[in-house]
């Protein structure tokens, strides 16, 4: 499986299988997207980004596209997903892994939205869009410890030493409110998807892209906006994130509040 159909089949993880809706072109950049820039900060307060978020904030028609004003809070936070030489039991290896930095975006409207960057060969680039401040919100609840999401289910987690807890209700769901052991986590993770790992019958397939332990691929070309259930938007080379397992399993989905 070639790194452009490892990122279209990460993409259909990331967005959901059903098809996609185009929002309209992005600025054109030489790698197809948004321009790259020194900082992850630089990236997501670019104008080309700001103009990219005022048609995103504006797809559902609750405010004009000239309205919406967006701007960028803060500054960026690493957004850690659980990594798979820890389900492998790879002796060391952290329960997880930064993916890409993400910062948090707020229209005239109140809507929040959270920019997603990786490190390009020409900087750093926004990649993708998401609906709501999951990022930057779990980032401030698990301060003090190692936060981090295991796609598979969609669950926000803090390592505090020898501790897994939850920070939301799908992760109270998989440990317990009051949490788990690090060594009683691993077990469970290993169980779920232990058979998913790279070299697996599941990765050998291509499902979902298997369980891709590589860099994130090459950006796809073809710039477009793509909006899907969640309100997730691929910029550009988003889509080749190596976040998910299984395409059913990944929808991004958003509540008002979930903080457990």
């Amino acid at each position: 499986m070639n790194a452009r159909a490892r990122a279209r089949a990460a993409a259909a993880g990331l967005l959901t299988t059903v098809a996609l809706v185009a929002l309209g072109a992005l600025p054109a950049a030489a790698d197809g997207g948004l321009p790259p820039a020194p900082t992850p900060e630089q990236a997501a307060s670019a104008p080309q980004t700001l103009d990219t978020l005022s048609r995103f904030f504006a797809r559902d028609g609750a405010l004009a596209r000239t309205a919406a004003a967006p701007r960028v809070e803060g500054g960026s936070v690493p957004v850690r997903v659980l990594s798979p030489d820890f389900v492998a039991g790879k002796p060391g290896a952290p329960v997880a892994r930064v993916e890409f930095r993400a910062s948090l975006a707020v229209a005239s409207d109140g809507q929040k939205a959270s920019l997603w960057t990786v490190k390009q060969a020409g900087g750093w680039q926004v990649v993708n869009i998401a609906t709501g401040d999951d990022e930057t919100r779990y980032a401030e609840l698990g301060r003090g410890g190692l936060v981090f999401r295991e796609p598979q289910i969609d669950a926000w987690y803090v390592q505090k030493g020898a501790k897994v807890l939850p920070l939301d209700e799908d992760a109270v769901r998989a440990v317990g409110r009051d949490g788990t052991s690090l060594a009683a986590y691993r077990e469970r993770v290993a169980r779920a998807y232990g058979d998913k790992l790279p070299g697996s019958a599941y990765a050998r397939k291509g499902a979902a892209g298997g369980y891709d332990a590589a860099p994130a691929p090459a950006p796809v070309p073809a710039p477009a906006v793509e909006e899907g259930p969640g309100g997730t938007l691929a910029a550009g080379a988003g889509a080749g994130l190596a976040l998910a397992l299984a395409a059913t399993a990944t929808i991004r989905r958003r509540r008002a509040t979930r903080a457990a």
